[in-house]
């Protein structure tokens, strides 16, 4: 076993390729996101059908980003916990002008202040999921929970999910290892039992989702493929996370990259476009969904206005394909996709609070989200405080479907600004450069830039024009979007008066 070593910031470095994967792996999650994010999907009239397609676009941006991150991890395996924020300061400190190193300070405001908006939403939303799907598992045995119970549970989650991310990244990692394995061979077992249902037909169905595999894997509307990519692309983030992990990777130079693209080809490359694939081949008038007007719905409607979709496909390929056993491998799906969301969120706090420690070792945050653990090393105080913001908003999140989505779509509207900025940096830090390379540093990163604008875009205008539970979702977006920028550019203001720096320097640094 390697000799454990400390870095600079205090942390352990005990993280290997494989620790570096994995815990990116457990935040993209593809068990947990098949279940929650089908039925949104599915309910694209017209458009569910490009449902795979959609995701082969989101897969193409995601790479993109993932390739920008990646360098940017290349050349500063020095960046510690501060990942993304690290770099935004690098790629204007490093320029040789003062007039370019004037804009370091404000370019990592910027960028922490997506990542914030990213990464401290995020496992509130997850938490709320974790409710959701604890409700849906107990009403299967006739347990019916109030809304205080749900309440109950995304606070007691939250709690656990703190508690290991407390003990140190080693466990976090421990975690993460068990449940990506346990999950991909679910996935693997879902996929292979859905492709047999639709080969051997056991139920005799006439009218499936996709008449012919190949249907499935082609667009069909160059407008429904793009809306389903804006979806998509929610549920391949997470992939960029192993950069605040830098300062606990023993070889960060090597496996950073690494872990970055390699997190992204199992979980999006491999994962979700062979679970997809079975999904949507398996879909068909066999599944059903009767609403509580007693109006009876079939296939993809049925799949678009189920709960979960998913949970109600499995049960169904269950009862034909093991004998009217289909409940026990409803549960047994369900289950792994529960451990899925926990590593998820898991992933996700431990990513938020090194983005946190590294700002407050910066003196951007307050400086108590800095403090490291006297046993585990480990930001303590701004894991619980995470803890706490995540019990709030997954409270939230279980009481009203519009606050979960808004909550949801503020998050994504994070991601694609850190996304985009990190893309538009990767240029920056090359250009002029003798490492510059025209297709890795020029090409791929505008690309992605212009990948993520899009998306953001697409998202934010096809929430607003579309009524109902949409557009009020995407206007609360935009409101803590707002809002948390002004509480940030006020924290600025104020924080550089106190320290007496300017937030963009006449001349020099």
């Amino acid at each position: 076993m390697a000799k454990e070593t400390t870095s600079p910031s205090g942390m352990k470095k005990t993280l290997g390729l494989t620790g570096v994967t994995v815990n990116a792996m457990a935040l993209i999650a593809p068990g947990a996101f098949l279940w929650i994010t089908f039925q949104i999907q599915a309910a694209n009239n017209g458009g569910a059908t490009d449902m795979w397609t959609g995701i082969v676009a989101a897969l193409v941006v995601a790479f993109l980003t993932a390739i920008a991150f990646s360098e940017l991890a290349r050349r500063y395996p020095e960046a510690g916990a501060g990942g993304s924020y690290y770099f935004a300061e690098k790629a204007f400190l490093d320029r040789d002008e003062p007039r370019h190193q004037r804009f370091a300070r404000i370019a990592k405001f910027l960028t922490g202040w997506a990542a914030h908006l990213f990464y401290w939403v995020y496992p509130g939303v997850m938490v709320a999921m974790m409710a959701t799907l604890v409700t849906y598992i107990l009403g299967q045995f006739d347990v019916n929970l109030s809304i205080y119970y749900q309440i109950l549970i995304a606070v007691v989650f939250s709690v656990l999910v703190g508690f290991i991310a407390v003990r140190g990244i080693t466990g976090s990692t421990n975690v993460a290892i068990v449940i990506n394995v346990i999950q991909l061979v679910s996935l693997i077992g879902f996929s292979v039992m859905a492709v047999m249902f639709r080969m051997q037909n056991p139920l005799h169905a006439t009218q499936w989702a996709h008449p012919v595999g190949t249907s499935i894997v082609f667009p069909h509307s160059l407008t429904a493929m793009l809306f389903q990519s804006t979806i998509a692309i929610l549920i391949l983030v997470g992939f960029e996370s192993s950069t605040s992990l830098a300062g606990e990777a023993k070889n960060p130079k090597r496996d950073i990259p690494r872990g970055v693209i390699l997190s992204l080809v199992i979980q999006g490359l491999f994962a979700y476009l062979i679970e997809y694939f079975a999904a949507n081949y398996a879909v068909c008038e066999k599944l059903v969904y009767v609403a509580a007007d007693g109006s009876k719905l079939t296939g993809m409607d049925a799949a678009a206005a189920s709960g979960a979709p998913i949970g109600d496909l499995t049960r169904l390929i269950g009862d034909a394909m093991f004998g009217g056993n289909g409940f026990v491998f409803m549960i047994v799906i369900a289950f792994t996709v529960a451990l899925a969301v926990l590593g998820t969120t898991l992933a996700a706090m431990n990513t938020a609070v090194r983005v946190s420690f590294a700002m407050a070792q910066d003196k951007e945050m307050p400086s108590m989200l800095g403090a490291l653990h006297g046993k585990h090393a480990t930001p303590h105080i701004g894991v619980w405080i995470l803890v706490a913001v995540s019990a709030i908003l997954g409270s939230i999140g279980v009481i009203n479907v519009t606050a979960l989505t808004g909550i949801t779509l503020a998050s994504n509207i994070g991601t694609f600004v850190l996304y985009g900025l990190i893309c538009g940096l990767t240029f920056v830090t090359f250009v002029g450069r003798s490492e510059f390379h025209s297709v890795k540093h020029a090409a791929i990163p505008l690309l992605g830039l212009l990948g993520n604008i899009g998306l953001l875009v697409g998202v934010v205008f096809i929430g607003l024009t579309t009524p109902g539970v949409s557009s009020d979702a995407t206007q609360m977006a935009l409101w803590i979007t707002g809002g948390w920028g002004v509480v940030s550019v006020v924290y600025l203001v104020w924080n550089s008066r106190v320290q007496q720096k300017s937030i963009i320097p006449s001349v020099g640094v």
